[in-house]
């Protein structure tokens, strides 16, 4: 069982959920001020996606990245941020023609999918450690070895700690390789990806594999989708790691009752505190994950 638990809040992500909720937000000013809703209420690392204000669609801009991150901060609120680098993966074929790319591709390079961190160098990116056939139809995740070796490379050249986003086993498997190959430095760092559309599914047993694949002192949390969110707070917590909620992932509190992510981490403290548990502050979270102390 972990003891002291870092909570991470993945604010928004890239879904089609902006429509769902009321509460997702989407302008960096809403970004930024959900991020400190998250930390006031309990968590030490805030996972940051950014949206188009006008159309809430996902955006790689990184004009948005550096609005976000600067409001955050001249609140002076104390939190790590993590920003994703995820976006520009994405790839939707024509299944009668697959060589023709669908309305919904946004494909790039390993490199261009990192300017914003190069710009911002926050503590933590993310690094997606693989393909994935991403839910129904024929979107697909593309995030090959190369591309993989490449982003790693200048991720650790950047001296930005890398949450290796894992998906399924063989992803993990790869992550390993990268380690071996010197592309990442310790403390390694996972992020255990469940119940996505059709990667590990949100299953106890396949939780245990994962972890029991990982390499000796690496840090790691686990989260999954939907009404699965709040279990897996505690099962990840029974098996030793660290917890993710928010509305990236998840958008209601409970049973047709949409919550915001100060709610979310609010029942993630209350779940780790029945269970015998501290919540990690940010800076006990700089320590565990190697990060620099607080400027």
């Amino acid at each position: 069982m972990n003891h002291n638990v870092i909570i991470t809040c993945a604010l928004t992500g890239a879904g089609d959920t902006v429509g769902r909720s009321p509460h997702v937000p989407v302008s960096p000013e809403q970004i930024a001020r959900s991020a400190v809703e998250a930390a006031s209420a309990g968590a030490a690392v805030v996972h940051i996606h950014v949206r188009d204000p006008e159309t809430g669609a996902p955006s790689r801009d990184p004009r948005l990245y550096a609005e976000v991150v600067e409001r955050v901060k001249e609140t002076g609120t104390d939190v790590v941020i993590n920003l994703t680098a995820g976006m520009g993966g994405d790839l939707v074929i024509d299944p009668e023609n697959p060589l023709t790319h669908l309305s919904g591709t946004d494909l790039v390079s390993g490199l261009d999918r990192l300017p914003h961190v190069e710009e911002l160098l926050p503590d933590i990116c993310t690094l997606d450690c693989g393909s994935l056939n991403f839910g129904d139809g024929s979107n697909l995740y593309v995030s090959t070895p190369d591309m993989l070796r490449v982003g790693a490379k200048r991720i650790q050249d950047l001296g930005v700690r890398p949450e290796l986003e894992i998906f399924d086993t063989g992803q993990l498997w790869f992550a390993k390789q990268l380690l071996a190959e010197g592309l990442l430095d310790d403390p390694t760092v996972f992020q255990l990806c469940m119940g996505v559309p059709w990667g590990a599914p949100a299953d106890p047993g396949v939780l245990q594999s994962m972890v029991n694949m990982l390499p000796e002192g690496a840090q790691w949390a686990s989260f999954a989708l939907g009404r699965m969110q709040m279990p897996w707070v505690a099962q990840s917590i029974l098996l030793g790691g660290n917890v993710r909620v928010g509305l990236e992932d998840n958008l209601y509190l409970s049973k047709g009752v949409k919550a915001t992510n100060g709610q979310l981490v609010e029942r993630a403290v209350q779940i780790t505190e029945l269970l015998g548990a501290s919540v990690a502050t940010p800076d006990e979270a700089r320590v565990r994950l190697g990060l620099k102390p607080r400027a």
